[in-house]
């Protein structure tokens, strides 16, 4: 196995002591697992792609999923009781990401009246902040998990190229 020669300066020393601590003492695992990252997001970001971070499930209960990927399309629609944000991206797997956020929400209660006078009941029900994934092959696979005006826009944006370079 080839031997490489690493040369830290006194002020980076600690980064590289901690390093090897959280890696159990193998700082050539730490090293190649972090040149193994900066490599996959640099030809990524040379690619067109971003690193995109999302929140995932309920309210602040919920984790973040990061992947490389390009945004194809975003749309939103409200009512009076709250927002939903849905976005398409195109991962640079060439998988389709569909990712929905659903903000907090207070709708009337199941023995409410209804149409007016249900801003008057007294029973509320709190739905909480929700965000979902689905990772889809094709377009079609997201049809359905959708609004189709989103369907439609990202549908004419999938068949343009990644990247597009310019000769001028």
């Amino acid at each position: 196995m080839p031997n490489k020669t690493i040369y830290v300066s006194d002020e980076d020393m600690p980064l590289y002591q901690r390093a090897q601590e959280l890696a159990g003492s193998n700082l050539s695992a730490a090293i190649t697992a972090a040149l193994r990252r900066y490599v996959e997001i640099e030809e990524g970001r040379l690619a067109g792609y971003d690193e995109i971070v999302l929140h995932v499930g309920m309210d602040k209960a919920g984790r973040k999923v990061r992947f490389s990927g390009v945004l194809l399309g975003q749309w939103e629609r409200s009512n009076t009781h709250g927002k939903e944000t849905f976005r398409v991206f195109r991962s640079r797997k060439g998988k389709y990401v569909a990712h929905s956020e659903r903000n907090e929400e207070w709708v009337p209660g199941p023995d409410a009246p209804k149409g007016w006078r249900s801003y008057f009941s007294a029973s509320w029900d709190k739905r909480p902040a929700e965000a979902t994934l689905t990772v889809a092959d094709t377009l079609g696979e997201l049809r359905d998990k959708i609004p189709a005006e989103l369907y439609e826009m990202v549908i004419a944006l999938a068949g343009q190229p990644e990247v597009e370079d310019l000769d001028i």
